[in-house]
């Protein structure tokens, strides 16, 4: 399984870039911001009253054991007449009545002031938490239009070259943790960043000493950090890259449960499911295990730190530099500071594992896109369906040209068929009609507008597509076959129904046309599934069709009143199809023989039988009871003539449109 290169996390670009997803909300971020400023400010403002209101407290405590009369001049005289130097240095700094104790009033006063700052900017935090919760929402929004309108615009090569629940895992998993990223951490990194500045100013207003002695524990707390997510960046890197391989094996394990099971091949599946959830399981670990080491590391540090201003603290106290309110406040603005700190530390695995995820987003909606449109497009109006190709060149890899200077004309109303062995070019032949894939030379034309100069939309709106794989939505049959053309009216969807052989097994299912689908298709027989999709194409009535492979899931009687069908279909429409079973394509008016990406025959049935090469081959080979070689020219058949030219069939009619087919010997689809 294909695996996306293991690469090192640009993570200051890839940040850069995820702050740039904000850039829509600015006016939202700006409010949000402001908010947060003012909330920070209110509740930092919170504990310098507090210590104001502890003063108040001390000071009564003090003043009602000092002798009533005397003023704080003449207490403090005195303590130093006694040598108690100390104590009247700390009295002096104090503001102290001598007699008077505690005023609860004016305490209580403070104290409400304090409690309605903290009610406001709590209110205020709360505003701004939704509003940075709904920029988080609405970013994520923008960016999954942004990732589906990405897919639409992909080549089909991006998908072919990735495993497809890889795939699945960036626009699902990535989306998901990118946006719980934004949503747990948006708000919080910006609180906590303000709440830093906010308690510094504060810290440099109450004491630039103690300040100093709080920020020694800063560049502790950085080198510690830095060291560890550095580590733990390739981590969470390994850790999404092993999810993404884990939900394409799962996916691709559901989706082939069956052709698991059939080959015994159970035992190898889950071995191999278990290895990538042993190694999903490791990265996991070990990008959890380290990023989670910073928390611990911050909280030791921010202990270290508190010891020490709560040390310097009381000493500047008992010299009277400081009141006890103020080193009161100024523990707290220390705790405060290193909480905020310790948050940004304890978000550090969730930004790294939310930024490897948007590396992961971005890697795709960088890729590169399918050519753009052309600016003014040629109208095609009622298109005839002529198709040529002119000295057409294509290769999937440079190194391995696979068609070279191919040129063919497909007359409207003609059937082209495409026969050729395995991996010759036919369906590339289609695709590039299609432009599924863009030409390395030539051009090819639709009614002699070259299709590079329509838009694709226009393009496929002219083309009809039935594939070997038929593909169903979960939906009503109604539904599923309406899809061709949704505006289309009832009497035509049962129509097209009935002409493609849908109304023979639908008669027969309890809710007819409504019965629902799942979008397996599983409720219905695989050739019944090919008959809606042919359905399908009927409905939608294209200038040009291509059939790869359409009746090859439908049995024998079924195939052929569906030859009929599709002959009424196909007048004056093109048609491309593409057959291994070369008797189904004997009245095509033009069969191409491709090997190796060239056309090597090109005639009608009977004549290329005639000439005895490589459709000749090809043709009998089908009626050999052994396996041949059916490349060497010598090669003859064991059993030439036709089966059906043996066991003659009598003719089969096809019931006129409008007309309900009735359900007897013909069983359902194989």
């Amino acid at each position: 399984m294909a695996l996306p290169a293991q690469k090192s996390l640009d993570f200051t670009g890839s940040g850069r870039r995820v702050i740039g997803l904000l850039r829509p909300f600015r006016l939202a971020v700006v409010a949000g911001l402001t908010l947060t400023v003012l909330s920070v400010v209110l509740a930092t403002t919170g504990p310098k009253i507090i210590g104001a209101a502890t003063d108040r407290i001390f000071a009564g405590f003090v003043g009602g054991h000092l002798p009533a009369g005397a003023s704080k001049e003449q207490v403090v005289a005195g303590l130093r007449a006694e040598g108690r130097t100390t104590m009247a240095d700390m009295l002096a700094s104090m503001d102290v009545v001598p007699g008077r104790g505690v005023q609860l009033d004016e305490v209580g006063r403070l104290l409400l002031i304090a409690l309605g700052l903290y009610v406001v900017a709590a209110i205020l935090m709360w505003i701004s938490g939704r509003l940075f919760n709904h920029i988080a929402m609405r970013t994520m929004q923008r960016l999954r239009a942004q990732l589906e309108d990405k897919l639409h615009r992909l080549p089909l090569s991006y998908f072919d070259s990735r495993p497809r629940g890889e795939l699945l895992s960036r626009v699902t998993n990535d989306i998901d943790n990118l946006g719980q990223t934004l949503q747990q951490t948006f708000g919080q990194l910006t609180n906590a960043l303000v709440t830093v500045v906010a308690i510094l100013v504060f810290m440099l207003f109450t004491s630039p000493l103690l300040t100093l002695v709080a920020l020694v524990s800063i560049p502790l707390s950085v080198a510690a950090t830095a060291a560890i997510a550095k580590r733990s960046q390739r981590l969470f890197v390994r850790q999404w890259e092993r999810t993404g391989a884990f939900n394409g094996q799962i996916e691709e394990a559901f989706t082939g449960h069956e052709l698991v099971t059939v080959f015994g091949r159970r035992r190898e599946v889950l071995a191999e499911a278990s290895r990538t959830n042993d190694e999903l399981y490791e990265a996991t670990f070990g990008a959890q295990f380290v990023s989670g080491m910073i928390m611990p590391v911050m909280m030791f540090v921010g202990n270290v730190s508190y010891v020490l201003v709560a040390v310097v603290g009381g000493l500047r106290v008992t010299t009277g530099s400081m009141s006890i309110g103020d080193v009161q406040a100024f523990i707290q603005y220390s705790r405060q500071f290193t909480q905020p700190l310790t948050q940004v530390a304890s978000m550090a695995n969730l930004l790294q594992s939310g930024v490897a995820s948007a590396e992961r987003v971005f890697d795709l909606l960088d890729a590169p896109e399918e050519s753009p449109e052309p600016e003014a497009s040629p109208v095609v109006d009622g298109s005839r369906g002529r198709i040529e190709f002119e000295d057409v060149s294509f290769s999937y890899r440079p190194d391995r040209p696979l068609i070279e200077h191919l040129s063919l004309v497909a007359e409207p109303g003609q059937t082209v068929a495409i026969v050729g062995p395995t991996g010759a070019g036919k369906t590339t032949l289609v695709n590039l009609v299609m432009r599924f894939y863009e030409l390395d030379g030539g051009r090819i034309t639709l009614d002699g507008v070259d299709i590079t100069d329509l838009s694709r939309q226009e393009l496929r709106d002219e083309i009809g597509m039935v594939l070997q794989d038929a593909w169903l939505f979960e939906g009503t049959i109604r539904d599923n076959i309406a899809y061709g053309r949704p505006e289309a009216s009832e009497e035509e969807i049962l129509d097209a129904a009935r002409a493609t052989y849908v109304d023979r097994f639908v008669a027969h299912l309890p809710d007819g046309y409504d019965t629902v689908l799942d979008d397996a298709g599983s409720n219905v027989s695989a050739g019944e599934k090919q008959l809606i999709t042919i359905a399908r194409a009927f409905l939608a009535r294209p200038s040009l069709l291509i059939l790869d492979e359409a009746t090859s899931s439908v049995d024998t009687r079924t195939e052929l009143l569906l030859q009929h069908a599709m002959a009424a279909l196909r007048t004056d429409r093109t048609s491309f199809v593409i057959a291994h079973r070369l008797s189904t394509i004997r009245d095509a008016d033009l069969i191409l023989v491709m090997e190796a990406g060239r056309i090597v025959e090109q005639g009608t049935h009977a004549g290329l039988l005639a000439e005895g090469g490589a459709y000749a081959r090809l043709y009998n080979a089908q009626f050999r009871g052994a396996a041949v070689e059916v490349d060497g020219p010598e090669a003859e058949p064991d059993v030439a003539p036709d089966p059906a030219e043996r066991d003659p069939q009598p003719p089969v009619t096809p019931p006129a449109v409008g007309e309900r087919t009735p359900a007897p010997e013909v069983g359902r689809g194989a």
